[in-house]
């Protein structure tokens, strides 16, 4: 079995799996980008995993995540920019083409979604440069406003690419398919070049307690998968479509079947 060519494979897909077995897996099916996450791989070792993927011939597609800047104490926002320093030097070392920013929710007690906003707007004028000079581009994700409480304040693809002309942005099909400006949106970040990376999952209902391990299996949900990846093709963007999906269901299966279930998914609903 060989994966299509523009398919990457998120590491939550099969979170299961180490990261040696990640790896070998993808290797061996022929998935030629992983998407990534920080504690996993810092467990492991960012040198150690960099090492390994480099060994096998894949790519690091995105760096997940960095983020988190809306705390209002300057104690916080130092925390904040310290730590989102440290992930693009992972990121550098992983060689990663884009570390993916969650960008934060409202603070305890907190109802200023605008005054939280520009707090990101403010971090990511320092952090920009900073990511720059590491050679790493920044991907700020909007999230459904369903996490805007406690997530992401940062909702739309438009409030991502008012936030900071120098950053990119992440479409993930799970965040944006909902919203009629997204075809106007896509083509304003691509005139710029600013898509950085595509996500894809799928949209199922009901939604489970707690909703963030909601994601569906690529074809079992509402969402027009491969029109979503048109439209990022037609607005210029040509990178790795990474499969991101948090389902408990995945989870508990064997990972090498997951995997396998994800090629013929992309297949059928992506490609």
């Amino acid at each position: 079995m060989s994966a299509p060519g523009r398919l990457s494979l998120n590491q939550e897909t099969i979170r299961q799996w180490s990261v040696p077995e990640l790896v070998t897996g993808c290797a061996a099916a022929g998935v030629g980008a992983l998407g990534l996450w920080r504690d996993p791989v810092r467990d492991f070792g960012v040198r150690r995993t960099a090492k390994l993927v480099a060994g096998a011939g894949l790519r690091v597609s995105s760096l997940c995540r960095g983020g988190f800047f809306t705390a209002a104490d300057p104690g916080g926002r130092a925390a904040a920019l310290d730590d989102n320093r440290r992930a693009v030097e992972e990121a550098a070392e992983l060689g990663a083409d884009t570390l993916v920013l969650v960008s934060g929710g409202l603070p305890d007690g907190d109802r200023d979604l605008v005054g939280a906003r520009g707090r990101i707007a403010e971090i990511l004028s320092e952090l920009a440069p900073w990511a720059g000079g590491h050679g790493i581009r920044l991907g700020i994700e909007a999230l459904h406003p369903m996490f805007a409480s406690d997530r992401c304040v940062v909702s739309t693809l438009g409030q991502a690419l008012d936030l900071a002309e120098q950053v990119g942005v992440v479409a993930d099909s799970y965040h944006l398919w909902w919203d009629e400006r997204l075809p106007d949106e896509l083509r304003r970040a691509g005139e710029g070049g600013r898509i950085v990376s595509v996500q894809v999952a799928d949209w199922v209902t009901p939604l489970p307690e707690g909703v963030l391990l909601g994601r569906g299996q690529l074809g079992d949900g509402s969402i027009d998968l491969r029109g979503f990846r048109q439209l990022t093709d037609a607005a210029g963007y040509r990178g790795p479509v990474e499969v991101e999906i948090f389902h408990p269901g995945l989870w508990a299966r064997e990972g090498a079947q997951v995997l396998r279930e994800v090629i013929e998914r992309y297949r059928a609903h992506v490609e």
